[in-house]
């Protein structure tokens, strides 16, 4: 559970609630028509826009802002070496047993490719081909929530619009002038709030959460093609860690020395 995600969510709404508190009557902001007009436009045009599939693909992505596991890059690391290790002292054709215990579809299609016996090109165009689509399919999901971003503020004008037109159509009686004009007003309130409070933030956590597995799996895909090679396990590691961070880098060291005692085998939790 992504703990900043919801921490984050909660005192956005608590600052707005308090800010409004504080500031008058938290009942004044409340008003159907307006959250008729923002959130149920917002929702239909949404509708309209994407294929009904893709916009099932977008809602469940929404999860992955609250709840995310990410591969451990040392528990990778150490997996691939593992692999190399095993692939080192048995052949690539042992691998195959070892593939098996791999929870990661990515890495265990890439180890069976090798064992197959495929050309290291082909290796690397079937796999990039792959990270393509996944980028795309993480792109899909996030423009869900980028169009609403677009369209909440959208429709927020648009309800202020309706107030202002209801407000001029009764200025006989300049006692309501006032109040309808707060109401105009509240429907921009709303499409800013849905977007800068929910729909911006989320698009931001998707955009993270895609970096962090596009990396993961290009840190599998160059210790798949470095296996096929033949490259020493120590020669493997030291290119994996350069794609960590130099803190990364340290906690792979030192799972290392943990596991130095012996070989525990293929992690199997990728």
């Amino acid at each position: 559970m992504d703990i900043a995600s919801i921490v984050g969510l909660l005192s956005g709404l608590i600052v707005m609630v308090w800010s409004i508190i504080l500031s008058g009557d938290l009942g004044g902001y409340i008003h159907f028509p307006s959250i008729v007009c923002t959130f149920g436009g917002t929702i239909a045009m949404t509708i309209m826009a994407f294929p009904f599939k893709g916009l099932l693909e977008g809602i469940k992505a929404l999860k992955y802002v609250f709840v995310y596991k990410p591969l451990v890059p040392e528990s990778l690391i150490k997996s691939i070496i593992d692999l190399a290790n095993i692939a080192r002292k048995e052949g690539l054709l042992a691998l195959e047993e070892a593939a098996n215990s791999l929870k990661d579809d990515f890495l265990q299609r890439g180890i069976n490719l090798i064992v197959d016996g495929t050309d290291p090109e082909l290796v690397r165009n079937i796999m990039e081909t792959e990270l393509s689509f996944i980028e795309e399919r993480h792109a899909s999901n996030r423009s869900v929530y980028e169009y609403m971003s677009a369209m909440s503020p959208a429709f927020g004008m648009i309800g202020t619009l309706i107030g202002l037109i209801n407000m001029l159509a009764g200025l006989d009686d300049p006692s309501t002038v006032g109040p309808n004009m707060a109401v105009a007003i509240i429907t921009t309130f709303y499409g800013s709030f849905l977007a800068n409070v929910f729909c911006i933030p989320v698009v931001n956590k998707l955009k993270i959460r895609s970096s962090e597995e596009i990396l993961m799996k290009e840190v599998m895909l160059e210790g798949i093609l470095s296996i096929q090679a033949g490259e020493n396990p120590r020669i493997i590691e030291e290119k994996l860690k350069a794609f960590l961070s130099p803190q990364l880098r340290e906690r792979v060291s030192r799972e290392k020395n943990a596991y130095a005692e012996g070989d525990r085998g293929v992690e199997s939790s990728l």
